[in-house]
C-alpha cells in the first residue's frame, strides 16, 4: 500500500528510508523522499482486527489503517473454506499522543514496546473513513 497509494496521489511519496517514519511523505519535501523520522506524512498500518490497532510509539501523526479480511495460515489445517482477500475499511486521521495508550514493557521483557489506539483515536479514524464495506 505504501508503494501503491503514491501512484494515485502524486503529492505523496513512499519514504525511501529503511524503516523510516512515517511510511509516506509529502513528495519532494525531503531529499530523495527519504528521512528517518519526520513530523509530516502518513504512517500506514494493516490489520484483520476491527480495533486494538497498535504502533510502537504514541505520537502525533497521520495514520492510515487498512482493515482486511482473508484466510489465515491456520485455516487450511482447521478446514476453513478459502475466501477471497478483501478490504473491509480504510480509514485515515490525524492522531495526537493523547489518542494512544502506551503499554511500554517491563525491565525484563524482550517484547517490542507498543502503544494501542484508544477510544478517542478510534473515533477519529472511524469518522474519517475513506472506504468501507457495508
Amino acid at each position: 500500500m505504501v508503494s501503491g497509494v503514491p501512484k494515485h496521489c502524486p503529492k505523496l511519496a513512499k519514504n525511501n528510508y529503511h524503516n523510516g517514519h512515517p511510511d509516506m511523505l509529502p513528495k519532494g519535501r525531503y531529499p530523495g523522499d527519504s528521512i528517518a523520522h519526520a513530523s509530516e506524512g502518513i504512517e500506514v498500518k494493516a490489520s484483520r482486527r476491527p480495533s486494538s490497532w497498535q504502533g510502537h510509539n504514541p505520537e502525533a501523526s497521520w495514520l492510515m489503517v487498512f482493515q482486511y479480511d482473508s484466510n489465515k495460515a491456520a485455516d487450511l489445517v482447521e478446514g476453513v473454506e478459502p475466501r477471497p482477500f478483501r478490504f473491509v475499511q480504510v480509514t485515515c486521521a490525524r492522531l495526537e499522543e493523547a489518542d494512544w495508550t502506551f503499554a511500554g514493557r517491563s525491565a525484563t521483557s524482550k517484547r517490542t514496546i507498543t502503544a494501542t489506539i484508544n477510544r478517542s483515536g478510534m473515533q477519529k479514524l472511524r469518522t474519517n473513513w475513506i472506504c468501507r464495506v457495508p
